[in-house]
């Protein structure tokens, strides 16, 4: 066992505020919670925070490396390292549209991931090819294709993690969408160009969530709700939100936070390899994209996810809201891992769970982050 005392600012323990706290961990995990005096290590906060760590759902690379060009244990293992530097200890890679193949490789690297014990590696997140070419975004259409019994069984097979599959809702039958969710798949509605009736009839049949709700999908319009407006008028549906300022205006993200609440809205990267890379471009399916102020676009102005990181989320929607936070906190942490059924393991500073946690700056850039119950990082 080993007894962590956290000092000098304020942490945010089982949603509460503490001034101080011990933490005693043992095989990776928070065993209890108590006062601090005389631990083995000590954690000086220096007037900052001690937040949950960072769970993001939606990261298509970090570090130079984008999943799609590299789905092995090692590109995975690059990307989560990269994140780690920002607070992330949870996380999905994201594959972008591309072959059955491809899908393939890419659920089996993460297999391996985890089963190597890559830190942060929770599951995976396929985010197409089975999406609507109306809001493709940046996805080739080439790539896109219905889905069909070889690609249900592939995506339905037992996996170490999560396996979360964005699909148009309209795109796919209601019995092929029920098997999926009864086989465990976390299924998000995104790049869908779905009526609010189909939207509704896809929530209805085992569709958990939406994927960069506002972005790729039919809006809100007052005689056809669209995509976003059944999101918002369900109270089961999680949806993420890309808050860098780029994706989502400022008022559409405080309308979200309004009406689907710190429960339900989740924070997501959509990151691309420049995050922990200095920003730099980088190839997508054979096309070059283009960073510029955190902002990635192909060179005809298309987004091309993003170059957001999970710290950088939370401080925006911050200073974009004014909502407190522990609120915010819960956007970053315990709600993606309660859309993930992984809220008994991580997304929480309490006894049994995970002893994933992110020390933040009184200015709340990451100082340190710790997965496992190790520090990964330290700025």
């Amino acid at each position: 066992m080993n007894t962590v005392d956290v000092l000098n600012g304020r942490a945010l323990v089982a949603g509460q505020w503490l001034s101080s706290v011990r933490l005693t961990l043992d095989g990776g995990r928070i065993v209890s919670v108590g006062d601090a005096g005389h631990a083995d290590q000590v954690i000086d906060l220096q007037g900052g925070y001690l937040l949950p760590g960072f769970v993001d759902t939606q990261v298509n690379g970090g570090g130079g490396v984008l999943f799609n060009d590299c789905p092995t244990a090692d590109g995975v293992a690059a990307i989560a390292a990269a994140h780690a530097r920002f607070g992330t200890t949870a996380l999905l890679p994201t594959l972008i549209s591309d072959s059955v193949e491809a899908v393939a490789a890419a659920l089996d690297a993460v297999d391996d991931a985890i089963a190597q014990g890559v830190p942060g590696i929770v599951g995976v997140h396929i985010e197409g090819p089975f999406i609507n070419p109306a809001r493709k975004g940046i996805h080739s259409e080439a790539r896109l294709r219905r889905l069909d019994d070889a690609a249900m069984a592939l995506l339905s097979r037992p996996r170490r993690g999560v396996v979360m599959l964005t699909i148009a809702p309209e795109l796919a039958a209601p019995e092929q969408i029920v098997a999926l969710a009864r086989a465990g798949v976390i299924i998000s509605a995104g790049h869908t160009d779905a009526t609010y009736e189909e939207a509704i009839a896809g929530f209805d049949h085992g569709v958990r969530g939406v994927t960069h709700l506002y972005n790729a999908m039919t809006p809100l319009q007052h005689r056809a709700p669209g995509m976003v407006g059944a999101a918002f008028d369900r109270d089961d549906v999680y949806c993420g939100l890309i808050v860098d300022g780029v994706h989502v205006a400022t008022p559409a993200v405080r309308l979200a936070c309004r009406v689907k609440g710190p429960d339900r809205l989740m924070l997501v990267t959509d990151a691309m390899p420049g995050v922990g890379n200095g920003g730099q471009p980088f190839m997508l399916d054979g096309r070059p994209i283009y960073v510029r102020d955190g902002m990635c676009t192909d060179a005809a102005g298309t987004l091309a996810g993003s170059g957001l990181d999970m710290a950088t989320a939370l401080r925006n929607t911050i200073t974009m809201t004014g909502l407190p936070m522990e609120q915010v906190s819960q956007m970053a942490s315990a709600t993606p891992a309660a859309f993930l059924g992984l809220e008994g393991r991580i997304g929480r500073i309490a006894p049994g769970m995970a002893a994933d946690f992110v020390v933040l700056g009184a200015d709340l850039r990451v100082a340190q982050t710790w997965i496992g119950g190790a520090c990964r990082f330290v700025g």
